[in-house]
Order: structure tokens, then sequence, then C-alpha cells
């Protein structure tokens, strides 16, 4: 009998490290045995990834909340369908770069939708679309502010003001404390290998013994 695979999700504002983190712990899961499936949002689809160029790209007009919410979720519904849900009926842990979180931090919190519509709008169209497990890297915002600096702002995104910024941080903080038992909160100010070693220790509990 095929066992299902886990779902994990990591997630954190822009500039604490998360695609870096997500390549290193699917290699460390991989070393321990496991099927691993990477991927990302938007994007992990033909369509979800045609539809990542739109919500990423600058723009002269800015683009109405709803219908960057309406986007993500269309890309969400495909990506699930077609590329989470199959993976772990195989077996495999799925790593995903941002998922449905970050529609509740980015258009509900920070584009100022309401955290609980655009949940609301999930479990309508997406019914059981939580997680096994999110891994939330955070950082003080100061780093965060130097890290996406450093890089300059390549996305729509990333050119959002400081008080965007924070209140996505803050979005993403709240949520942690109110779904304990999916989230597991990482500190993410250290070296590569130090936040690494915190992320397998908060899936230790499911990792086969070595």
């Amino acid at each position: 009998m095929m066992v299902r695979g886990r779902f994990i999700t990591l997630e954190g504002a822009e500039g604490t490290g998360k695609t870096t983190q997500l390549a290193a712990l699917a290699r460390a899961l991989r070393a321990r045995g496991l099927a691993v499936t990477t991927t990302r949002e938007p994007g992990g689809t033909p369509l979800g990834e045609a539809l990542r160029g739109l919500l990423l790209a600058p723009c002269e007009q800015p683009m109405q909340a709803e219908t960057e919410l309406l986007l993500l979720a269309a890309a969400r519904a495909e990506h699930l369908t077609q590329v989470i849900r199959p993976a772990l009926a195989a077996g495999a842990w799925v790593l995903c770069d941002r998922y449905a979180d970050a529609s509740a931090a980015y258009q509900g919190a920070a584009r100022g939708l309401g955290v609980e519509r655009v949940d609301a709008l999930h479990d309508l169209l997406l019914p059981g679309w939580r997680p096994d497990r999110t891994l939330l890297l955070e950082t003080a915002t100061a780093i965060t502010s130097a890290r996406r600096r450093a890089r300059g702002a390549s996305d729509r995104f990333e050119a959002e003001s400081s008080a965007f910024h924070a209140q996505v941080a803050a979005a993403y903080s709240a949520r942690a404390r109110s779904e304990p038992g999916r989230f597991r909160c990482i500190d993410a100010s250290g070296s590569e290998a130090e936040v690494l070693a915190c992320l397998v220790a908060a899936l230790a509990d499911w990792l086969p013994s070595t």
C-alpha cells in the first residue's frame, strides 16, 4: 500500500532566504532516502508560470488587489490538482516555496482584502488546501530590508514599501500563533547551514532514523 507523502511549505517575507533553503532542505531529505518534489508559487505548472510573469512583472498601472488574488488562486488550483496532490499520492514529499498562507499575508493583510476573506476563497475553491506543515522563516526587519536592497527590486512585490513588508511579516507571525500545530517558526538570521539545521529539526518527528 502506497503511503501518502508529506506536504511542506516554506513561507516568509521577502529576504528571509526561502528559495535557497528550500533547495538545501530538498537535498537533505533526499540524502535520507526520501522522494522529494520541489515546486513554487506562483508557478509550478505551465499556466502557473505564465501567471507568475503577469503577477511579478512591474507595471505602470497598479493591479487591483482582487485581480491579484484571483490570478494567484487560479494558478494555485492548477498547481494543487496537477502537481501537489499527484506527487503526494505517489508517496513523495512536496516542498513548496510559498502557498496559500502567502495570499493571506500579502493580499489578505498587506493589500487589505482581509485574511478571513482569503481563507474563505480557498476553502470554497480548494477544500483541504492546508499543508501538513509550514516552516515560517523569520528574521529582523533590518536584515530582510538589507537583503532586499542588496539584490534590488526584481519584481512588483519586492518593490513595495517597507510598511507593506512589515505588514506581511506581522501577518505571518499572527498566522503562526493561530495554528501552532501546523507552523514551525525558524530563525533565519543565522548562516545557511544553521538555518538548514533548524529546518531539518522541525521535521525530525517525521524523518526516518539514520
